[in-house]
């Protein structure tokens, strides 16, 4: 939904709080595909040249090479790109690459991305055990990448931060004709400035040019075949490479996976549920605590305790200790960061226990880790603009606002809590003007080496079925459930989940299709 939450992101649940396997020799995964039976060793195979690229004129960003200096703990590096593929000879714009050097005996290069769209790849590389077990950290250079149009890679730029903070403290289920218009007034003001302040990049940042961009950091990076985990949104990027680049896939996991067939409703539509299962569940856990929960006596006590208190705040937003004052839009960004992560549950009573106790602050830290956002009202990172920008010239679906209240069925059925305001956000790309000539066929990825596709039972963000949609739809797709709460499976406790992707990773050993963890 895109308004409310770019609930696609594995990093929001991180930034909350501030913060092995047999070796082989590596090569490109083999032609080994699948099967029910046990675990399947992916061999070695060669390819084309690393730096052969897919057309002549693109043969000087294929031949460059990564001029690497120090940043912090890491490397980093700049890598020049056509903004607009189409012609190549034109203007260009320069990525933002991290990398992480292998803490071991290296075997390659394994090029991340964290999600969003919006979020940048470098922090994720940067975050090294935070994401990523100690057998990948040791034999592979973590590569973070920022997408075109985030982070450090010409970042697009919709509002000023005075204008974003408005929009985002805007009430997401504005109820009266006056609060319509201003939620129409505030949704056309980022639409259009997108465009306004960004310019021709704004039509370039799509994930199929994002795609593109990876095979020639891969060229940059010397490796004949692209090894890759992509969380999240970084799923749908992997996925659209793999149908790109079929031949260029190495070994290759998607976790928290997103279904590239779902239009805007549906989608929406799922993810509302997501997320209410997943606020259930953090309910359910409450009201089985020892102590009693304080919100209610039951899951539909729970629910209406909070959809009060959303209720409340509309009409009367919370002082906080710095001095502002948590809106609707920040209460409902703090409440649905925490769901993400199971650990998180207890931040999430630690703040609504504050906030019927009327003070928003805690509420407002975590709509401001969420949204990348200083207390000052600075923004750190354009992640929720680029978020915006991206997922509007990726899909420009936008639902008339008269349109609007006939949806509530539907997604009030879906959630309770949350429902119309993901049937409000199908209103968001209104307005939205930029455009991509960039389409990408139905993802197959025939002629891929295997890919690895992991979802989580309980995801609120991106739904198992998203997964097990996706894992269908490859030709070569290897489907990995873990059963259990919170956005993205590995890396969060599940040894099965943990030891099947680092084995795959490290000693290219396909998990058996359908492990269930």
């Amino acid at each position: 939904m895109r308004r409310l939450v770019a609930a696609t992101v594995v990093l929001a649940v991180v930034v909350l709080v501030g913060a092995a396997a047999l070796v082989l020799t590596h090569g490109s995964s083999g032609t080994d595909q699948p099967s029910g039976g046990g675990p399947t060793p992916v061999a070695p195979s060669g390819g084309p040249p690393a730096s052969q690229p897919p057309s002549p004129s693109l043969a000087p960003f294929y031949g460059q090479h990564l001029a690497w200096s120090g940043c912090g703990d890491n490397q980093c590096a700049r890598l020049a790109v056509p903004l607009d593929y189409r012609h190549p000879g034109g203007r260009t714009i320069r990525l933002h690459v991290l990398k992480v050097a292998a803490s071991g005996s290296r075997i390659g290069s394994l090029v991340v991305n964290p999600g969003g769209p919006g979020a940048a790849g470098s922090s994720y590389a940067a975050g090294r055990g935070t994401y990523f077990d100690d057998p990948v950290l040791q034999h592979f250079d973590l590569i973070g990448f920022d997408p075109r149009g985030t982070g450090q890679s010409s970042p697009v730029d919709c509002l000023d931060d005075q204008a974003f903070n408005a929009y985002l403290s805007g009430d997401p289920d504005p109820t009266t004709p006056a609060e319509i218009a201003t939620f129409r007034r505030e949704q056309l003001s980022l639409a259009r400035g997108c465009a306004a302040r960004s310019g021709e990049l704004a039509s370039h940042v799509s994930t199929n040019e994002a795609a593109r961009d990876m095979d020639i950091l891969r060229a940059a990076l010397g490796e004949p075949r692209l090894d890759y985990f992509g969380a999240s949104y970084g799923t749908e990027l992997g996925a659209t490479y793999a149908q790109l680049f079929p031949q260029r896939v190495g070994r290759f996991v998607l976790d928290g996976a997103v279904d590239p067939t779902l239009g805007t409703r549906a989608a929406a539509l799922q993810q509302a549920a997501g997320f209410q299962k997943a606020l259930d569940a953090y309910a359910a856990n409450c009201v089985q605590s020892d102590v009693g929960c304080f919100l209610g006596a039951d899951v539909p006590a729970v629910q209406r305790s909070i959809s009060t208190l959303l209720d409340q705040i509309a009409q009367k937003p919370l002082p906080t200790s710095d001095g502002r004052q948590l809106t609707a839009g920040n209460a409902f960004y703090g409440i649905a960061a925490t769901l993400y992560n199971r650990s998180y549950w207890i931040l999430l009573s630690s703040a609504l226990r504050a906030a019927l106790n009327g003070d928003g602050s805690l509420l407002m830290q975590l709509a401001d880790a969420y949204a990348d956002r200083n207390s000052d009202g600075t923004f750190k990172s354009n992640f929720l603009e680029a978020f915006f920008d991206i997922s509007c010239l990726d899909d420009p679906y936008s639902l008339p606002y008269r349109d609007v209240p006939a949806q509530f069925p539907a997604f009030e059925k879906a959630s309770p809590v949350f429902g119309k305001v993901y049937a409000w956000g199908l209103t968001s790309c209104d307005g939205f003007t930029p455009r991509t000539d960039e389409t990408t066929p139905p993802i197959h990825a025939k002629g891929a080496r295997p890919i690895v596709v992991i979802g989580t039972t309980r995801d609120p963000a991106t739904p198992y079925r998203w997964a097990v949609a996706l894992s269908h739809q490859l030709d070569s797709g290897v489907l990995i459930s873990r059963n259990g709460d919170g956005h993205t499976g590995y890396h969060q406790g599940n040894p099965c989940v943990d030891n099947a992707v680092n084995a795959y990773l490290v000693s290219g050993v396909v998990p058996k299709n359908g492990l269930s963890c």
